[in-house]
């Protein structure tokens, strides 16, 4: 089936329809990871976008009952250059046409992936329609412009959990799957904002010795500290920060109280609590072989990342200092607070998919909790 991708700016992409049939809206950017399409449809921090994905096959490992990182499809379309039906992997238990199909997400190959991904780093990411139904390219030009930016649009809080609940699943293991950490090795009580959270973050601090309960992104403070927590962390998620005005204010109330890290869509709220602003980026950072220096330990780590924004460290200069930097395009990875137990990171140390290298920021969290009991 013939399937158009036009872009808010007028340029207009002609394909083949794969997933579900239909029309997707939202804002267009490109993912340069080449493998771990899986975990990019399942990261809820693609809501209200369609991803492009810059490796030329795909769906040739198909899709998988564990490699998911959160329990449905959050982004609104999936643009690939060459679809494989056919998959092979010892793990596959359905074809990635017919998981976009159950989940309704439309798809659309057969287009130059490189010459779209060259524009928007060019033009930056944009608004765009992906249609099976209406193929007219100039209405669906006028239907992509009348999208809302992305900049000012709270997300995340309609996508976070409904009441807190607690986890307690490891990370995944060859031979033993996803395991399970005996309670009594849980030695630190952390308390888990969910903006959008990825269950590989949830893992990550279990393997790393903490009991966690997760709770909804307007959990208030005080009843977060009434449960006696050693450490708050606050997730990643979609959107942009600065409107989220309750959840900056509430951030607030734990700021001195106790150690506090963040990951994406939270770095960038903890910064507007301790009064920074943030900017949106020209086409953000999106992939899994992105090279960040750890200005610590002057290593540089490759790192999964998924951002259209990004904090200011100058407007936090009375309070943080920077500590990691994109080797890219120079902007904030990653800052610390000059005299209290808080620190964020722009990228994703949980990786899913990506490297491992920047796994061991869950254990610097963990340092800082037991330098604070």
């Amino acid at each position: 089936m013939k399937a158009v991708l036009s872009l808010a700016d007028g340029r207009v992409f002609t394909g083949k329809s794969f997933g579900a049939s239909g029309e997707a809206k939202g804002e267009v950017v490109f993912n340069t990871s080449m493998t771990g399409y899986q975990e990019v449809l399942t990261d809820p921090s693609y809501k209200g976008q369609m991803v492009t994905m810059t490796y030329t096959q795909v769906g040739n490992t198909g899709i998988n009952p564990e490699d998911i990182e959160s329990q449905q499809l959050y982004l609104s379309g999936f643009i690939v250059k060459e679809y494989h039906d056919n998959y092979s992997n010892w793990r596959a238990t359905m074809s990635l046409d017919a998981y976009l199909k159950e989940h309704g997400v439309v798809g659309i190959q057969g287009l130059d992936t490189r010459s779209l991904t060259r524009h928007l780093r060019d033009h930056g990411a944009q608004n765009g329609i992906i249609s099976t139904l209406d193929i007219d390219p100039q209405s669906l030009v006028k239907k992509a412009r009348a999208i809302p930016s992305m900049a000012g649009l709270d997300l995340a809080s309609g996508i976070t959990c409904d009441k807190p609940y607690h986890w307690s699943e490891g990370v995944w293991e060859l031979g033993k799957g996803y395991t399970h950490p005996p309670a009594k090795g849980f030695k630190y009580k952390v308390i888990a904002y969910d903006f959008g959270i990825k269950f590989n973050i949830l893992r990550c601090l279990v393997n790393s010795g903490c009991d966690v309960t997760v709770v909804p992104a307007t959990f208030p403070a005080e009843e977060a500290m009434a449960m006696g927590p050693d450490g708050i962390f606050l997730s990643n998620g979609p959107g942009d920060p600065e409107p989220m005005h309750a959840v900056i204010e509430n951030i607030r109330k734990f700021i001195g109280r106790v150690p506090i890290f963040g990951i994406c869509l939270g770095h960038q709220l903890l910064g507007l609590a301790l009064g920074g602003r943030t900017i949106k980026l020209k086409f953000g950072n999106h992939g899994s072989n992105l090279p960040v220096l750890d200005l610590v330990t002057r290593k540089v780590e490759i790192t999964a990342q998924n951002h259209g924004f990004s904090v200011d460290i100058v407007s936090l200069s009375h309070a943080c200092e920077l500590a990691h930097e994109n080797l890219n395009d120079q902007t904030v990875e990653g800052m610390r607070h000059k005299s209290l137990p808080i620190f964020s990171v722009q990228h994703h140390p949980e990786a899913s998919p990506g490297p491992h290298d920047s796994n061991y920021l869950f254990g610097r969290f963990v340092e800082m909790m037991e330098k604070n009991k």
